[in-house]
Order: C-alpha cells, then structure tokens, then sequence
C-alpha cells in the first residue's frame, strides 16, 4: 500500500507526495516536526505540517535568500541568520571569502539536531570554523546585538506559532539596530498568490524602516503556488544598481549574475502589491 503526505497549503489547496520513509517525528517544546523520504524530492523537513526544506529543490531557496544581499553588499564580513536551522542558508553564506563569522540563531535545537543527522548535504557546513550556532530566540538575540552586522537574513518559517514576531515591524526596527552602519536586510516573505495581504503590509513596513526596499522573486515547487517572494530593507545598496560584471562565478545551481537583476523584474500583480497597494 502505498503512503502519501499532503501538506494543506491554504484550506483548499495542497501538495501531495509519496512517502518511501519516515525518518524521524518529534513533539518539540515549539512545534511538531518530522523528517521523511519522498519519491518525488527526496528527503523532506516538514513543520507544524508545512514543507520547509526538500533535498531536491532546497538549493533554489537558499541561494535566492543569500547571494542578493550578500553581492549587494560591497564587503560583508559578519552575518546573521535568523531561523534556518536546516543549515542551508550558512551553507551558502559560507560560498563567500569575505564573510568572517556567519552566526545561526535557531530557537528550535532540535532542528538543527536532525538535520544534522539526516541532512548532512544541507546542514554540513555548521561545522565550519567561521559558523556559530545559537539556540535562543531570535527576535531577543536581534534586540541584544546592537551595530553588529553587515547582513542579517530572516530565514523563517510561515508567519504561525514561533514565526509571528519575525514579520512583525518592531522587528523590522529592532534588525535595523543591529544592522552596521551600511547593513542590509532580507527575509522570506511568502507567496505572492496566496499571501498577497501580508506581502503588501510587509513591504510597507520594511520600507518604513530602511531607505532602499527592494521585493524579488524565484520559483520554489514545493513552496505554496511555486513563486516565492523575499523582501529587503537596505540602509544604503541597492541591489539593482550592483555591477553584475563584478559577480564572480560561485557554485551554485539558481543564483547567477543575470538572475541577480532579474529576480526584481516584477509581474504586475506583484509591482501592484509593493507600489500602488491594491
């Protein structure tokens, strides 16, 4: 017989796949987690019942969350990273020479402890000498360290139970603080479909904060609709008016240096979401 899991992405839309294999299931003392084997994008973390990282398609997320700012930034030493404690985002920090110190704060352990275990091609880098993991919650860490770093990604899960505070503008205002005089910001900001609402009011948030507000796009399958939005608030760069002929080659499968720029090229139902707010 065979096994399926269906995500319900909105009360009347889902994603179904089929299960080879359950890895792991845990209550935490946050949320409901478990690690399985899919015949369609390998292994899959799953949270509260929500697709958060596939083996399959993990990379596009992870560079899309990464380079942009971190190319937009002329010489980024130290990051942070809030929430993804599968490792990927580290992971792809890391790909950067500049970058002296990349710290995770995860306020889940236990994540980092099974991906650890069942995702080594993901998580592996958190071993690396320049990654700091952090168990502790991000929204107080954020507040605590104050002028600290050149690039801070918010990489979250859905806006529900431990991930409200992260889109929320005190948030926003507290990141800005801890952010160098030159900082730059980004955060996963959902679907462009299906959360139009807290895409708009995200927007208007952020770039209540920062000077330069700036909304791109990539397609992630297993993400609800497959279209991903990212927001970001930067005290000074701006990310369109980088010199993509001074993007070196890194390894990677999504990012480029075209893709660079036209991530922010826009369909008009989104330019309505960021610009006119309809």
């Amino acid at each position: 017989m065979a096994l399926w899991y269906t995500e319900k992405q909105t009360p009347n839309v889902g994603i179904t796949c089929k299960v080879n294999k359950t890895y792991h299931t845990e209550k935490t003392p946050f949320q409901e987690m478990a690690l399985i084997e899919t015949e369609q994008f390998g292994k899959m973390l799953l949270l509260d019942g929500a697709v958060q990282t596939t083996v399959k398609d993990e990379f596009v997320y992870h560079e899309m969350i990464t380079h942009i700012p971190l190319f937009t930034h002329p010489n980024p030493k130290k990051v942070l990273v809030v929430g993804g404690g599968d490792g990927g985002t580290i992971r792809e920090i890391l790909k950067h020479p500049s970058v002296e110190k990349a710290v995770l704060v995860e306020i889940d352990g236990s994540v980092v402890e099974i991906c650890k275990e069942h995702l080594p091609e993901i998580s592996g880098a958190l071993d690396d000498s320049r990654a700091e993991v952090v168990i502790t919650d991000g929204i107080k860490y954020v507040r605590e360290h104050a002028d600290e770093f050149d690039v801070i990604t918010v990489d979250s899960t859905d806006p529900v139970g431990p991930a409200v505070g992260l889109f929320a503008l005190d948030f926003y205002k507290d990141i800005y603080r801890a952010l160098k005089e030159d900082g730059i910001f980004v955060a996963q900001t959902e679907s462009p479909f299906f959360n139009d609402d807290l895409i708009r009011r995200v927007f208007k948030d952020i770039g209540s904060v920062f000077p330069v507000a700036r909304l791109y796009l990539c397609s992630v399958p297993t993400y609800p609709s497959g279209l991903w939005s990212f927001t970001m608030g930067s005290k000074k760069y701006d990310p369109l008016e980088v010199d993509t002929n001074q993007i070196p080659e890194l390894d990677t499968r999504y990012y480029s240096a075209k893709i660079h720029k036209a991530a922010f090229a826009l369909p008009k139902f989104v330019e309505k979401l960021v610009e006119s707010g309809e």
